[in-house]
């Protein structure tokens, strides 16, 4: 008895939260936002509900976390993606980090492509690309504005990078094939024909008259 309850130490309040946000990523990503309970993250972790609260002050608390962290992580690995390289590399670059993110990480991306509370302000799967395009646009705006472009421009392109290699990143975990590198150069390929004669002020196609 007394050596069972010697093997059974009280986790640290750090280590306690780790542990939650690590067991709640997996509810959240299993079952979404709605279906997933205090109760059912409690029971998995094996503490009672006022638990959760304590560290939390509840669901919604946990999951902004849990959210937070991932949409963190995904900014980091990309902003270090396009630091460095040719113009093309860092296209391609990018697109590996994310769909490497995809593999690496499939709870956490399974947590951001899932429902969010209704009502909430961010953490809908368009809010949160919307934040990490944000982000990395401004990376995006020091590399355009060191090749004489127009840093306002940056926010166009990141979105629609970080658009087209989430979607493909979604059409991924389903197939799981061909590799995420060679993913990541196809998108880059896509994305390069385009970017590589990416003049500084794009003007509008002109409409072809009608008859």
């Amino acid at each position: 008895m007394v050596v069972a309850m010697a093997t059974r130490k009280k986790l640290t309040a750090a280590a306690r939260r780790a542990q939650l946000i690590e067991v709640g990523r997996a509810a959240f990503a299993k079952g979404g936002y709605e279906a997933t309970s205090v109760e059912r993250i409690a029971k998995r972790a094996k503490v009672s509900k006022p638990i959760v609260y304590e560290h939390f002050g509840g669901k919604e608390g946990l999951y902004a976390v849990i959210v937070d962290r991932e949409v963190e992580h995904v900014v980091a690995i990309i902003s270090r993606a396009i630091a460095t390289g040719s113009p093309r590399e860092r296209v391609e670059q990018a697109a590996l980090a994310f769909l490497t993110y995809v593999k690496d990480r499939p709870e956490g991306f399974a947590v951001l492509t899932h429902d969010a509370p209704v009502g909430a302000s961010r953490g809908n799967f368009s809010s949160l690309l919307s934040d990490v395009a944000e982000r990395v646009g401004k990376v995006v705006a020091v590399a355009f504005k060191e090749a004489g472009f127009d840093p306002k421009a940056a926010p166009i392109y990141a979105h629609a990078l970080i658009g087209m290699v989430t979607f493909v990143g979604q059409w991924w975990t389903e197939e799981q094939k061909p590799p995420v590198d060679k993913v990541a150069s196809h998108i880059a390929g896509l994305a390069w024909m385009g970017l590589r004669h990416l003049p500084p002020n794009p003007a509008p196609i002109k409409k072809v008259p009608s008859t």
